[in-house]
């Protein structure tokens, strides 16, 4: 996996760019060796699933965050140098205020 770009894709993340942070961790996806694609599709889902509920798509948001949470979900609580489980613990708060038509938490950060 290129590290460098992880990193950026993160970065993004972490800043509230779901749409940008999407597109870097996607390049890095492309080029991951297969043990690590479904974790970055995870990564991908969610943030996907962010961007979707900052346009008003709750529908959309609802989907990838359960799709990402499922792939992120294979993986231990520790990988590729993140806190998986602190991740997951986010999604599944924003997952609850999404089901429940409930103002969502603020959004998830990744820790490393």
């Amino acid at each position: 996996m290129d590290r460098e770009e992880y990193r950026r894709g993160i970065e993004l993340f972490n800043r509230g760019k779901f749409f940008a942070a999407h597109e870097v961790l996607e390049d890095v996806w492309r080029a991951a060796p297969q043990p690590e694609k479904r974790f970055l599709q995870g990564l991908i889902q969610i943030a996907v699933g962010l961007h979707h509920h900052s346009r008003g798509n709750l529908t959309g948001a609802r989907s990838l965050l359960a799709r990402g949470a499922k792939n992120l979900g294979r993986y231990p609580e520790r990988y590729a140098g993140m806190d998986v489980a602190a991740l997951l613990q986010a999604v599944a708060g924003w997952q609850d205020a999404l089901s429940r038509n409930q103002p969502v938490p603020d959004p998830p950060h990744v820790e490393f």
